[in-house]
């Protein structure tokens, strides 16, 4: 479930294992280049976690961010 907190909304996703967490990663970044709108995130083995945030906006959460929150969640 994402939270919002700090003016971001984050979320960290678990897999079986490096390459499931890896592939998650690949078309996170296929969708956001579509929507043009990039996370924060960082992997360590088998979890990423995503940061959104509007740096346009002042660095706080905007429906951009809410949208491509949605748009994950259907990747998984």
């Amino acid at each position: 479930m994402w939270q919002e907190a700090d003016n971001k909304l984050t979320r960290t996703f678990e897999f079986d294992d490096f390459i499931q967490a890896f592939g998650f990663m690949t078309k996170v970044a296929f969708l956001a280049e579509k929507m043009d709108h990039h996370p924060n995130w960082s992997n360590v083995y088998n979890k990423v976690t995503i940061e959104l945030t509007t740096h346009d906006a002042g660095n706080t959460v905007t429906d951009r961010d809410k949208n491509l929150a949605e748009a994950i969640d259907k990747l998984v």
